[in-house]
């Protein structure tokens, strides 16, 4: 199988879908920020340029850059999986509405070792990414890990070196299983690691586990499932070892209330639940309220097209789509705070 970065760009080369690598043209739409979605954006960029001729020119740059990008309005929308404050979307004149959930997923690279044999627990994988716990054969690893045979190798993590929403979602779960992380390090897109190599965008954390004996990384499930990666079981809040599936990625969103959070704002990980994946986490889209009206009503054309036509592509890449009920909610905001949906 080709690297999943290079097939997606194939995809949107034959399709002329103007991903990232192609000059868009004057009607195409323009995005940037957080590499966890880029691939269903890709999907449903093609099938959107087949059914209407428009194309999204979406940079994969992280949603340090995503952010950065719209404020400095030189993109349609930005897009991070971090989710802003209401306070932040207010000051920059923003808007925010998620798009689709998915799943963070510790990946690693050990001779012998098959995707999904290992588990771990949040306080054990923290200490690793701490650089506290050296070793895959561990006491830590071995207690939770009892007839594997686990080799004598050194953890060697591998981080996101970018702005990154994944990088939230991972170290905001750290944060909330491990005081330590919490204290030393804490939670946001970018973070002062204490150990391991640095590599940008979950393709590039793909790819750097890919060929690193001995690597903890942390990526997408899309990514780790295209990648074929060892993935890591993980034991979840109410202390079940869970598989990341999107019925688990569903499982931690089920008792959200999006259509009461302020700004949608809302974390997913660490949450309570039987089949729960820890890590899950929604990603966003960020528009302005007022200004560039023409465009932004085709941003929201977009996205109104992608909830109608494109959980079934969600799904094939085991992205959760999200509930009608929260669509409802999303389409509600647009035409009580964007200026384009009332456009006629």
């Amino acid at each position: 199988m080709k690297p999943f970065a290079h097939r997606l760009i194939a995809v949107a080369c034959g399709a002329a879908a103007a991903l990232t690598i192609t000059a868009a043209s004057a009607a195409d739409l323009s995005g940037a920020g957080a590499t966890f979605p880029y691939p269903i954006y890709a999907k449903w960029a093609e099938a959107y340029k087949k059914a209407t001729g428009i194309g999204l020119n979406y940079q994969a740059i992280g949603s340090g850059g995503g952010i950065a990008q719209i404020k400095a309005k030189t993109v349609d929308f930005g897009a991070s999986d971090k989710p802003l404050s209401p306070g932040e979307l207010d000051a920059a004149g923003l808007a925010q509405f998620p798009t689709v959930i998915g799943g963070v997923v510790p990946v690693a690279n050990l001779p012998g070792i098959k995707a999904g044999q290992l588990v771990l627990d949040g306080a054990t994988l923290a200490n690793m990414s701490l650089g506290t716990v050296k070793y895959w054969d561990d006491a830590a690893v071995k207690k939770l890990n009892p007839g594997v045979n686990l080799p004598h190798i050194a953890v060697i993590g591998v981080h996101r070196s970018d702005g990154s929403g994944t990088n939230f979602i991972f170290t905001n779960y750290l944060s909330k299983v491990s005081p330590a992380w919490a204290s030393q390090v804490g939670a946001a897109t970018a973070v002062q690691w204490p150990s391991g190599v640095g590599a940008k965008g979950n393709e590039g954390i793909a790819g750097t586990v890919k060929q690193t004996q001995g690597a903890l990384g942390y990526v997408e499930y899309a990514y780790a499932k295209q990648n074929a990666l060892t993935y890591i079981r993980m034991i979840n809040h109410d202390g079940v070892a869970v598989e990341p599936t999107a019925e688990a990625f569903k499982a931690a969103s089920a008792k959200t209330d999006w259509a009461h959070s302020p700004g949608f704002y809302v974390v997913l990980t660490n949450q309570a639940g039987h089949d729960a994946w820890p890590i899950a986490g929604a990603t966003f889209i960020l528009v302005y309220k007022q200004g560039e009206a023409a465009k932004t009503k085709e941003v929201l054309k977009f996205f109104n097209w992608a909830y109608a036509n494109g959980d079934a592509m969600a799904a094939s890449l085991d992205y959760v789509s999200l509930p009608d009920s929260t669509v409802a909610a999303v389409k509600g905001s647009w035409h009580a705070n964007i200026e384009a949906a009332a456009m006629p």
